[in-house]
């Protein structure tokens, strides 16, 4: 059996837009649960969520069958995280903090077996090949594997160009976050300077064969990113989403008590 298809990449290198959410509660229960509300992908948080690779592999599994496909976000772009992640079965991994073509080329050799790449043949008896029961996965494995990386510095946007003709990069990942607090805005990614810049980073992403991704918190950011193309965008957060409702139901409630 060959390595299953990665519908996920094969959709956005067709620029079909993908609405997906951050899961950052860790929770192999709460993976469950959002696998069953419709978004396209799905992504376990490696990097600010509080998981490790079991972890990582429960959620994995806890969303397998569904029709969301999960990436998984590592906490720092190492050649190690990646062949574990890989191993424990994700098809797609995101990478934080690239800032150059030279950290893009690695990363895309970690992904790949020889000769193209490094990544070790020892998944055999790893969950990826179904415990040795996928026999052909080696033969199409490299095919099916979609690397996203995350330009989120002044130095990635002025490396965008170059981080774009690596050949195997799918698709870069805008973090607004961090892009405004290096640019000198801490917590204001809607700045003008930050938001210019980021419609500009999206502008050269999507006119090249990558796709470009994005995460916004509100409708009218999904909006906005939706009608720029955005080739797949992230809407929310499970915490957020969970804190903010109970919030909400919380204050309504308690406002009906008469003093």
């Amino acid at each position: 059996m060959p390595a299953p298809k990665n519908t996920f990449k094969a959709a956005i290198a067709a620029k079909r837009q993908q609405i997906g959410c951050w899961l950052a509660l860790g929770e192999s229960a709460g993976a469950e649960l959002m696998a069953t509300t419709g978004f396209d992908w799905l992504l376990i948080d490696g990097e600010h969520g509080p998981n490790d690779m079991r972890s990582i592999r429960d959620q994995l599994v806890a969303i397998a069958g569904s029709d969301s496909h999960p990436i998984v976000r590592l906490p720092i772009g190492e050649t190690r995280l990646v062949k574990q992640a890989l191993d424990l079965g994700a098809q797609t991994v995101l990478v934080p903090m690239v800032d150059t073509a030279e950290q893009a080329r690695e990363l895309v050799r970690a992904c790949r077996y020889a000769p193209h790449g490094i990544r070790g043949m020892g998944g055999t008896g790893a969950r990826v090949t179904g415990f040795g029961s996928y026999d052909g996965y080696v033969q199409n494995a490299n095919d099916e594997i979609c690397l996203l990386v995350q330009a989120e510095s002044r130095a990635a946007l002025d490396n965008l160009d170059d981080i774009l003709a690596v050949e195997g990069v799918d698709g870069v990942f805008i973090g607004p976050a961090d892009l405004s607090a290096d640019m000198g805005f801490p917590g204001k990614a809607d700045a003008p300077e930050v938001v210019a810049a980021i419609a500009d980073a999206i502008t050269r992403i999507n006119a090249s064969d990558k796709a470009s991704g994005i995460l916004t918190l509100s409708e009218q950011g999904a909006q906005t990113y939706i009608d720029m193309n955005v080739t797949f965008v992230a809407v929310g957060v499970d915490t957020l989403m969970l804190a903010n409702t109970a919030r909400a139901v919380s204050a309504k409630t308690k406002a009906m008590i008469k003093p």
